[in-house]
C-alpha cells in the first residue's frame, strides 16, 4: 500500500498564502503558538506529518481551508 503513494507529495502553499495575506512567517508563529523553526519546515515542504491541531490553527489565522493550504501532487521525474 505505501508504494502507491511513493509517486505522489503532499505541497505545502504557506508561502503563498503568507504573501495573499501580508503576514510573515514570525507573525504566523505568534499566532498560532507554533515554533518559527516547525513553520519554516512546512513552508519548505521539508514536513513529514503536521498535527491536527497545527493545521486548525494555521486555518484559523490563515483565514482558509486545509485543501488551500496542503495538495496532493505527482512527483516530478
Amino acid at each position: 500500500m505505501v508504494e502507491e503513494f511513493e509517486s505522489h507529495r503532499v505541497v505545502c502553499h504557506l508561502e503563498s498564502l503568507l504573501t495573499q495575506r501580508g503576514l510573515s512567517l514570525t507573525e504566523l508563529s505568534k499566532l498560532v503558538g507554533v515554533s518559527l523553526a516547525n513553520l519554516s519546515v512546512l513552508k519548505n515542504n521539508r514536513a513529514r506529518a503536521i498535527r491536527y491541531s497545527t493545521l486548525i490553527a494555521l486555518c484559523q489565522a490563515l483565514d482558509c481551508q486545509p485543501g488551500d493550504l496542503l495538495t496532493v501532487e505527482v512527483k516530478p521525474d
